[in-house]
């Protein structure tokens, strides 16, 4: 078992070659989950790119459904943030989060029709041998129509990265998966999740961390990024200050002010080069 969430379990299993793979077995006593595992096979079928979980196979009867995935086997984004075994520097962060916003981008802009994953969140990051991000779990995900920018949904996303037209109304766009991606930013340089308990009555990570711009951004970071033993502090600063400036830009308010995916690759790599070079890396 690797772990449980929304209408599935998930197990590591090897196949006769020896390869191994993860088994995600719909839970079909779960209102919804023959939809979610529907949504899964007709979104994923399709898409092929290095950025997403790969579906080896699909397994279907009368009372059973599951998905047979490429296996990841250094587990969730979520679990590297939060465990104290593990540790990820900024350079990894960096290359796990445009990772993800290529995969943004390839759903969002190159899939012959939009689609919105509408539940992007650390613990839907999973990294293979190499620390590669990849994208999974599209069971709420949602293919827009041709010519439609905006569709409703019923389904409800995780509380904290949802964007405010989307938890009022149900609206779900790519401006949508935008505002989750940039509170995946916020959290995975802050090493906060936005359901931690500091953020209870008006206080959330976004206004946490917008409060904290420009001059008190070391309040805010993952201290483990920040150690001035290190050297290269003023550099680390600077790339940090610039990827949370960013985040803010994915999560403003309304939809039409927030940047695009493929726009925030662009600022993203360009941050990443700027901070290799001032480090003496590139």
């Amino acid at each position: 078992m690797l772990g449980i969430g929304g209408f599935s379990s998930v197990y590591k299993g090897t196949l006769r070659d020896g390869t191994l793979v993860a088994v995600k077995e719909f839970n079909m006593q779960l209102e919804g989950a023959f939809r979610s595992f529907d949504r899964e096979c007709e979104v994923l079928r399709s898409l092929r790119h290095r950025n997403l979980t790969k579906v080896i196979s699909s397994c279907t009867n009368s009372d059973f459904r599951a998905l047979v995935l490429e296996y990841m086997p250094n587990g969730s984004l979520e679990k590297w943030l939060y465990s104290h075994n593990y540790f990820l520097d900024i350079t990894q962060r960096l290359n796990i989060v445009i990772d993800v916003a290529c995969a943004l981008d390839y759903l969002h802009n190159c899939y012959p029709l939009p689609v919105v994953h509408c539940d992007l969140k650390s613990s839907n990051v999973l990294l293979d041998e190499e620390l590669v991000g990849h994208v999974s779990d599209f069971g709420i995900s949602k293919i827009l129509d041709e010519g439609e920018s905006t569709t409703q949904t019923k389904t409800f996303a995780t509380i904290g990265y949802i964007a405010p037209e989307y938890g009022l109304e149900g609206l779900v766009s790519t401006r949508s998966d935008t505002y989750s991606y940039g509170i995946l930013l916020m959290e995975t340089f802050t090493r906060m999740k936005p359901s931690d308990d500091m953020f209870a009555g008006e206080l959330n990570l976004k206004d946490w961390v917008k409060d904290s711009l420009p001059s008190d951004i070391t309040r805010v970071i993952d201290s483990n990024l920040l150690t001035q033993e290190e050297g290269n502090f003023d550099a680390k600063v600077l790339c940090l200050l610039l990827i949370l400036e960013m985040a803010l830009k994915c999560t403003e308010e309304l939809p039409d002010l927030r940047i695009s995916i493929k726009d925030a690759v662009t600022a993203l790599n360009k941050i990443k080069h700027q901070f290799l070079t001032s480090c003496g890396r590139s």
